[in-house]
This record gives C-alpha cells, sequence and structure tokens, in this order.
C-alpha cells in the first residue's frame, strides 16, 4: 500500500477512536493509539524517531561516566516502538560502543510496559537502579506521546533525572553516524551562564572548526540548543565532534563528552 494510504488509513482510525470517546476527555493530552496489548504505539514522525516502509530509528540511552548517552538503533517496523526501544535498551551497548566507554545499568527482561493518558507504567521494575531509571526515563520519554515513566508507582520525567543527565547532551549527531556537511549538534545543557564550546575533528586528527554555543538557559536550568559547524571539505572518515565547558575557576577542560562521527565533505 502506498505511504499515503497508510496514513489515511491511521488518521481515520484516531479519528473513529476519538469520536467513540465521546466529548467528555479534554484533558489536553495528545491522542495515543494502541496494539493489543496496550503497548505504546508511535505512527508520527518526529525529531527522535523517523520510519520507513520496513524499519523505524530511533534512540536508546546507556551511560557514560553515570551520565545518559543516547545511541543509534534501527528496528523493524512496530506500533509498539517503546517496547522495541526498552529490548533494544537491555541488549546494551555493541562492543564498538563499549570501546568509547558506554555501559548500561539496565538488565534483560524489562517489564511490559502500559501507556495511559501520557503516562509509561512499568510494574516490576523496582530492582532497576537510579541510574537504570534514567536510561529506562529517557528512552521511553524520547516519543511524543510519552511524558512521564511510573516505575512501580513512582513517577519520572526527564527533569527528575538531572542527576544523571550530562552537562551537556548532545541527541544528535549520535556516535557512529555519518554526518554530511556542515554538522548540525542538538541537544541540551546546564552549563555556568548556559555556555559551553564544540570542536570538530577531522579524520587526520586535526581541530577544523572551534566556536562557543550559548543554550536557552543554564546555571542551574537546563536549556535546548543548535549549532551548526564550519562546512568541512577535507577527505571521508571517522572524526569526531567534542562538546565541553572551560572552567570558569581554572579555565580547564570540564564536562567533556567526545562523539565519533563518519565525516562526509
Amino acid at each position: 500500500m502506498p505511504m499515503s494510504g497508510r496514513i489515511v488509513t491511521a488518521f481515520s482510525l484516531i479519528v473513529l477512536a476519538l469520536g467513540l470517546a465521546g466529548c467528555g476527555g479534554g484533558d489536553g493530552d495528545e491522542t495515543t493509539t494502541f496494539d493489543t496489548d496496550t503497548t505504546i504505539t508511535n505512527t508520527e514522525t518526529t525529531e527522535t524517531t523517523s520510519t520507513t516502509s520496513e524499519t523505524t530509528k530511533l534512540r536508546v540511552y546507556f551511560l557514560l561516566d553515570g551520565k545518559v548517552q543516547p545511541v543509534a538503533r534501527e528496528v523493524a517496523k512496530t506500533p509498539a516502538v517503546g517496547a522495541a526501544a526498552l529490548d533494544e535498551l537491555a541488549a546494551g551497548p555493541s562492543a564498538s560502543e563499549e570501546d568509547i566507554g558506554l555501559t548500561s545499568d539496565v538488565a534483560s527482561p524489562l517489564p511490559p510496559i502500559v501507556i495511559e493518558k501520557g503516562v509509561a507504567r512499568l510494574s516490576g521494575g523496582s530492582k532497576l537502579s537510579p541510574e537504570g531509571r534514567a536510561q529506562v526515563v529517557y528512552t521511553l520519554t524520547q516519543f511524543p506521546t510519552v511524558k512521564a515513566v511510573e516505575i512501580d508507582g513512582e513517577r519520572y520525567t526527564r527533569k527528575s533525572m538531572e542527576d544523571f543527565t550530562p552537562a551537556i547532551l548532545v541527541e544528535s549527531p549520535l556516535p557512529f553516524e555519518t554526518v554530511s556537511s556542515p554538522v548540525r549538534a542538538t541537544g541540551t545543557a546546564n552549563t555556568f551562564e548556559a555556555n559551553f564550546n564544540y570542536e570538530l575533528i577531522d579524520p587526520a586528527g586535526k581541530v577544523i572548526d572551534e566556536n562557543f554555543v550559548t543554550a536557552t538557559s543554564g546555571t542551574g536550568t537546563r536549556g535546548t540548543f543548535d549549532f551548526t559547524t564550519k562546512p568541512y571539505a577535507g577527505e571521508a572518515g571517522e572524526g569526531e565532534l567534542v562538546v565541553l565547558e572551560f572552567s570558569a575557576k581554572d579555565g580547564s577542560r570540564i564536562h567533556e563528552v567526545r562523539i565519533p562521527l563518519q565525516l562526509e565533505p
């Protein structure tokens, strides 16, 4: 079936569901569709996920020095994309991801999830460590239909996981992705006066661009950022995007995160 046919069908089902629900809703929640197991379904194309006719791209969040770090995954197309994301999370980092220091505090199997009014509920997840809970919360709240995660009666949002969020969290591009010049980076930051720096390193190990970035907020309040590097005209190959903060106390490099990338001119 052509893509337009699928979109019309999905839209028709949502309209039908809203009609059956009557006029008594009005709580402001986004419309969420569910499969027969009431696990999360997401048929929208969003900034965090993209869907082809056969696969869906998403993020899972592992740990780097005890803080969440997203990586890319591609799974078979499924309406239960949240459950698929948790399966990928429970599988742990790949060998190449372990080589750059990524770890996980989430073990398989994770309990099933149920979505209701924007809250993903997991029963039987009490054995998850605080770091593991942060991984689950970040992985599920990448989807616009999930605003919070409830684990055995305790509710969490990304804001409540600030202790396990790096000062500079790059959510795009992700480690080992192929990026075309110029490189655009987005994410969140909580740094002194909202400022931090970046460096783009080419396959020869040379810094080819560096600059400072100002997020929308900082100094205790997490803000967003969106910056684009200068164009890269060198040879294709593995480079790095480095984000860091220079200490206001002594100028030393702090909160540094290095993201390996496949650079394309």
